[in-house]
């Protein structure tokens, strides 16, 4: 299984990033006594801000190409 040279920097890049975030919420937890509870609500919150945003662009989006279409037809 060869792999390419920037898909082994991507998939290092990839495994630092999410040991970078394990030691920042370890060190959250540990030295500013940061509860489970906290942490897992900032969590959900950030998850469910991403989902919006997400949603958000879509319907954006939706509503860009719709009317890009509208306004072509009647040219």
């Amino acid at each position: 299984m060869a792999k390419t040279r920037a898909a082994k920097r991507f998939l290092r890049t990839m495994v630092l990033g999410i040991l970078a975030l394990a030691t920042l919420v370890w060190t959250a937890v540990d030295q500013f006594g940061v509860s489970t509870d906290t942490l897992l609500q900032l969590a959900l919150g950030a998850l469910l801000m991403v989902g919006f945003s997400i949603a958000a662009a879509a319907l954006f989006a939706a509503v860009w190409i719709g009317l890009r279409r509208l306004l072509r037809r009647r040219d």
